[in-house]
């Protein structure tokens, strides 16, 4: 997965969850933040990020801010990147995959992916993982209702004899487990707890990530 056009830029500040003003080239600029999260622990002012110069004639502006220096780590922070990741990386899941479907409907929910395979069809949701501390890695960075729901609709792909993943993308390297993070959302917690006893696998991976690509590497434990 690679970006074109990569400039860097110090961070100044995030007025709302759609923009920030950075200092590009001297010049302070607004670009578009690829990431609704909360990224508190990333967006500090004075800190090094990345942007990809925006396409399209009817936006409202000229970047994208889709990474950020957080001390020896470099953070992917765009939302879109770890399902652009996992559709080129897919077919490594497992062995006898004949398609690779994004965006699928079970029942009357939307899920990341459809692997058709030999032994059946496989429901796949990615979880993008940019909050880290001390080299864990935790999700989400804010309660997400939505996550939650996607993880009971996994639930139900098992219980009628498909199989099913949560896969998380960590959008970062050298990190050293991952977990959900009980204290922002604890109904997550306990959903992926239950999803796993029920069957659905829970697999994390981090990547390598540099201003211009980010490519999933290896696997890391999750500590449920």
């Amino acid at each position: 997965m690679r970006y074109e056009e990569v400039q860097s830029a110090v961070f100044l500040t995030r007025p709302n969850r759609f923009i920030a003003h950075v200092l590009l080239q001297g010049q302070e600029v607004v670009c578009h933040v690829k990431n609704t999260g909360r990224c508190r622990e990333l967006l500090r002012p004075g800190g090094q990020v990345w942007l990809e110069k925006g396409r399209g004639a009817k936006r409202k502006t000229a970047w994208d801010l889709i990474a950020v220096q957080k001390g020896e780590r470099l953070v992917n922070m765009d939302a879109q990147a770890p399902n652009r990741a996992f559709g080129e990386w897919a077919r490594n899941l497992e062995p006898g995959i004949v398609s690779v479907r994004p965006e699928v409907f079970f029942e009357d929910s939307r899920l990341d992916f459809l692997l058709e395979t030999e032994r059946g069809k496989h429901y796949v949701e990615v979880k993008g993982v940019t909050l880290e501390s001390g080299g864990h890695v935790y999700f989400p960075d804010a309660p997400t209702e939505r996550g939650v729901r996607h993880l009971h609709t996994l639930i139900r792909a098992v219980e009628q004899g498909y199989r099913a993943t949560v896969f998380f993308v960590v959008q970062m390297g050298d990190v050293l487990d991952f977990a959900p993070n009980d204290e922002t959302h604890p109904a997550f917690g306990q959903a992926l707890r239950q999803a796993a006893k029920a069957g659905v696998q829970v697999r994390a991976f981090c990547c390598r990530v540099t201003p211009e690509e980010m490519e999933i590497d290896r696997e890391i434990p999750v500590i449920l």
